[in-house]
């Protein structure tokens, strides 16, 4: 893989994710924010935020293989949820999808998503090497 993934002593150890991942050459591949929706659009898992993570990286490892890519090619992810008490659920599912080498990432509390029922969105980037 052509990623160097980098956790400065300078910053804090990081939960999950990575402080900076230096990418290589490659395709730059842009990833819409996967929600809780199976392939009909209805919510997956209302109310159960493990069953909705779990659902969004699924999601997710679709819209990836769509492209060519797999987890290993993410560089960065971008979380929303509407309550950061399940930030651990996420921390745990997360990381049997990234394993060792996390992306970068930001994870934001919201108020809402496009659906009530919604309790997590993801998008990515990943580079392929070419």
């Amino acid at each position: 893989m052509s990623h160097s993934y980098i956790n400065p002593p300078q910053l804090t150890k990081p939960t999950g994710y990575t402080h900076v991942v230096k990418s290589g050459p490659g395709r730059t591949i842009y990833i819409s924010g996967q929600i809780a929706f199976d392939r009909d659009g209805k919510v997956a898992g209302a109310g159960d935020f493990r069953t909705q993570t779990i659902r969004v990286f699924e999601n997710l490892k679709a819209a990836l293989a769509a492209a060519g890519a797999t987890f290993d090619h993410v560089v960065k992810v971008t979380t929303f949820m509407t309550d950061m008490k399940n930030a651990p659920i996420l921390r745990e599912v997360r990381a049997g999808y990234f394993g060792t080498n996390p992306p970068a990432g930001t994870l934001v509390e919201i108020s809402a998503l496009v659906v009530p029922e919604l309790m997590i969105e993801i998008e990515a980037v990943a580079v392929v090497p070419d």
